[in-house]
């Protein structure tokens, strides 16, 4: 009777955040019978479930998995899982419908409905999401946010074994997992499951894009603006103007896009879009280090701002001068060299210099945030010269982009037990520190002899952990804080 509890528990909860009407419930629920190959439904059932609609799932899943409906494998769950929800879900058209009604009256009103689609349908998947350890760490730049990632599974090596088995024939169909198709895809045991997915059509800069919610959202309203077309990620005037369109259009959200160049761009170069959301980064609190202005633009206000990276703050009211500036800066900066600080801009044919942009609306004017990005690599520095060094390794090792660069680090999942054994460590007990984080963790020990405790452990970690993602962006940063690389950070603005 349990499965049958579970069901009717899934259906009432579906009720209680209005995914569905009452008119809807004999339906819904014939339809999960349906996909668990159940032919009957008793006429009473004890609803004596306590439980949110990811646990529900989990609980009907499992019954599938037992009945051998489904594999013990994550991705056959998962596409079940998502089968489920879509049965609660409107069509894309419904949807789109229902968000542009909400946004004629408040594109806030229109993001908050898609928003809590996306959560209730366990499109975001806000179950895992909580595993997530988060935490700010003050710094001189503000606070930093950390972030150990939890919340994406690591592959089952039985998934890796059955993959191999069924020898998968190669697709082209969703050509990527950003492209268009994936909405409704009922996904396959090397692509994700995507039933319960839905997205909306905009228009920037009068090309088809589309926009949804990231599934591991990592800020508050974390999404994604993908090109209707699968082309490569491309920073150019294009780019500025969809962006400062896209605030136009939502202006409580900010919206960036990664850079275009490996090590300093981005995990998918091979779809352009961007990410945007409805938070304000320790980045877009920073204040002016000083100001300058641009000749050609006499209205605009531009700055180079504290932060740890070298970023030029444009702030105005007209979009279109907005973006010329942008492009001129983008323009010099992809061709400039400056040796005495390792930046050059080309090796042979090879590009190295980008930019990451942000923007915003603030205070009735737009912002445009340009990062300037290099990513030569040296014998030194294998990875990148203006990429995380060696000495932070142990922390993270991954690319610097957009959400790093404006003030979130996203760590490995492997930190969350590596950090209890420093803990240990740190307070003189049996321990099994990785040998990578010894050093460091002696460092930390002679540092804090006097305060450790076991009170006190877990905030110095936390503590310096957010200063080892502080030297990331350091390092990442290709104009230094120090007197050297700001002399330099001026001769550049000189250029512009």
């Amino acid at each position: 009777m349990e499965i049958y509890s579970a069901i009717q528990a899934l259906v009432t909860q579906a009720l209680s955040v209005q995914l569905i009407n009452i008119e809807d419930e004999i339906y819904a629920r014939n339809q999960i019978l349906s996909l668990l190959a159940l032919n009957d439904f008793p006429e009473e059932v004890k609803l004596d479930i306590d439980l949110d609609i990811p646990g529900l799932l989990d609980v009907i899943v499992n019954f599938a998995v037992k009945k051998g409906i489904v594999d013990d494998l994550q991705a056959e769950k998962e596409i079940l899982s998502a089968k489920i929800m879509n049965v609660f879900l409107p069509r894309p058209s419904d949807v789109n419908k229902e968000f542009y009604g909400k946004y004629s009256k408040d594109p806030a009103e229109a993001t908050n409905y898609f928003y809590k689609l996306s959560r209730n349908s366990n499109y975001i998947q806000t179950k895992s999401i909580a595993k997530n350890i988060n935490y700010v760490t003050e710094t001189p730049f503000g606070e930093l946010d950390i972030t150990i990632n939890l919340s994406k599974p690591e592959k089952d090596p039985r998934q890796i074994v059955r993959e191999r088995e069924l020898k998968i024939p190669s697709t082209k169909y969703p050509k990527c997992l950003l492209c268009i198709e994936n909405e409704g895809y009922v996904g396959r045991i090397n692509h994700p499951a995507r039933s319960n997915h839905r997205i909306i059509p905009i228009e920037l800069s009068e090309e088809p894009w589309f926009f949804q919610y990231s599934p591991y959202v990592y800020y508050n309203e974390h999404s994604i603006i993908l090109s209707g077309e699968h082309r490569d990620m491309k920073i150019d005037r294009g780019t500025f103007q969809r962006l400062l369109e896209f605030v136009e259009k939502f202006p409580h959200y900010f919206i960036g896009s990664n850079a275009d160049l490996p090590i300093v761009g981005g995990s998918i170069l091979s779809h352009d879009h961007y990410q945007a959301g409805n938070y304000e980064f320790a980045m877009a609190k920073a204040v002016d280090d000083y100001t300058f202005s641009l000749s050609n633009y006499p209205s605009i206000q531009a700055s180079v701002i504290k932060w740890p990276m070298s970023v030029i703050r444009l702030r105005g009211k007209d979009k279109e001068e907005l973006v010329d500036a942008s492009n001129v800066i983008l323009e010099k900066w992809v061709n400039y060299s400056d040796p005495e600080v390792n930046i050059i801009a080309y090796t042979n044919e090879t590009r190295h210099n980008t930019i990451t942009p942000i923007a915003r609306k603030r205070n009735g004017q737009y912002e445009v945030d340009l990062v300037l990005r290099n990513n030569r690599t040296s014998e030194e520095y294998p990875l990148g010269i203006f990429h995380p060094h060696q000495d932070v390794h142990h922390i993270k090792k991954e690319n610097i982009g957009l959400i790093e660069v404006m003030g979130l680090a996203v760590l490995p999942a492997r930190l969350a037990t590596e950090l209890v054994e420093i803990e240990k460590f740190l307070l003189g007990i049996p321990h099994q520190v990785k040998d990578y984080h010894m050093q460091w963790a002696k460092e930390i020990k002679e540092q804090y002899a006097a305060s450790i405790t076991s009170d006190t452990v877990k905030d110095i970690l936390k503590k310096e952990v957010g200063f080892k993602f502080l030297k990331c962006l350091e390092d990442a940063g290709v104009f230094k804080r120090d007197e050297v690389g700001q002399k330099a950070f001026k001769r550049f603005i000189e250029q512009l």
